[in-house]
């Protein structure tokens, strides 16, 4: 028990690591939480310093979802405490409670009076080592939705909420037969109802007509 303890709140640690503050500040010496939307995520980076340090603090953010799943997740070396009793073997149910961790951590961050980002990214570097497919094709939908709109907030709320049905239909249409899909839908579901709920001051200004949108081209107005 005590090992699962200490996977978690390492998992946890590495989540809350503020990318968006550090990079800032390294970049100009600002805190990132005083401009733009006042959000310390890879959006309102994009807004603030541009698209280069914009997605550098997304691949970042991606990296902590990942390592800790495919590093962290190995720490754990005892027999699950608990009765399992989902289809996932311990090690894979392992990996996805350090992920939740991460996300966790990213969107309630110690080192930061437990305000960060929305967990977009970290989730997609935690999802993306279970179901790649399906995540790879939400990026696609990101990366088309912020290229004709220009507002990333909305590319990533299309991108959450296309994982569950490219599952869906991946599954059921293609017959992909994926792996454990009956407990990693109702999962990513949860998932994106928690992204969902992160970005609710966001789809308000979207609804409203006053979210801010990116300038990725020099002609961009």
């Amino acid at each position: 028990m005590l090992n699962l303890i200490v996977v978690i709140i390492a998992s946890y640690l590495i989540g809350s690591i503020p990318t968006s503050i550090i990079i800032s500040k390294l970049v100009r010496g600002i805190d990132i939480r005083d401009y733009g939307s006042g959000n310390a995520g890879g959006t309102n980076v994009f807004r603030v310093l541009g698209w280069k340090y914009g997605l550098l603090t997304i691949i970042l953010d991606a990296l902590k979802g990942a390592v800790v799943v495919i590093f962290i997740a190995r720490l754990y070396f005892d027999n699950f405490p608990f009765a399992n009793i989902t289809p996932f073997d311990d090690f894979t149910l392992i990996q996805i409670i350090c992920g939740t961790s991460a996300v966790i951590g990213h969107i309630w961050t110690v080192f930061a009076g437990f305000k960060g980002g929305k967990g977009i990214a970290t989730a997609l570097g935690f999802l993306i080592t279970l179901i790649t497919v399906d995540m790879l094709l939400a990026l696609v939908v990101f990366v088309i939705v912020v290229s004709f709109s220009r507002y990333i907030s909305l590319g990533s709320l299309a991108a959450a909420v296309s994982v569950p049905l490219f599952l869906v239909l991946r599954e059921n249409v293609f017959d992909a037969h994926i792996q454990n899909y009956n407990t990693i839908l109702p999962f990513v579901i949860a998932l994106v109802l928690l992204v969902i709920f992160t970005h609710r001051k966001n789809i308000g200004r979207l609804v409203q007509g006053n979210e801010n949108k990116i300038k990725l081209f020099k002609k961009d107005r």
